[in-house]
């Protein structure tokens, strides 16, 4: 549903949405001129003090601190005993999964496609489309062979279908 522009006397649609405190939990709706106009004029800090500020960055930034001393220690030393093994031991960093391997059934349905194994499933829909128009018997010239290569197309899309679990 779209809301008039929260603006008095405005009669346009209030599409851009603006806070209404540094809570973020209730808005204005405003059309885009006023919401251009109340970004201008609204700060975030407004009424905040440098150390009010920087706690605030502080929270948003690294999370609320933590109360429990042995919490707070314990989760140090599993950082600093992470970036150890990080300095010391890059062979376990560095390590690449393998590359995930397909059947042969899949490969070729890519090879009809003329797609790379890397392709999406909206780059499949696309060229199937495409092949899928060229190649139909009921407007291809060659009714034969557009028969042979368009069972070959819908074959390939059912078993690339099955693939992506569509």
């Amino acid at each position: 549903m779209i809301k008039k522009c929260d603006k008095p006397g405005c009669s346009k649609a209030g599409t851009c949405r603006a806070p209404k405190s540094r809570d973020l939990r209730e808005y204005w709706w405003f059309c885009p001129e006023h919401a251009a106009e109340y970004n201008k004029d609204w700060n975030y800090y407004a009424d905040m003090t440098e150390e009010e500020i920087e706690a605030d960055w502080e929270r948003q930034t690294f999370g609320t601190p933590l109360k429990d001393k042995q919490t707070a220690n314990a989760d140090e030393a599993d950082y600093i005993k992470f970036l150890n093994d990080f300095i010391m031991g890059r062979s376990a960093f560095d390590h690449v999964a393998p590359k995930k391997t397909v059947s042969s059934q899949i490969s070729n349905a890519f090879k009809v496609f003329d797609l790379p194994l890397s392709a999406s499933w909206r780059e499949v829909g696309v060229r199937y489309r495409a092949l899928a128009k060229k190649y139909h018997p009921d407007t291809a010239k060659d009714k034969k062979s557009a028969t042979e290569e368009f069972t070959k197309i819908t074959s390939a899309y059912e078993i690339l279908k099955k693939y992506f679990k569509k």
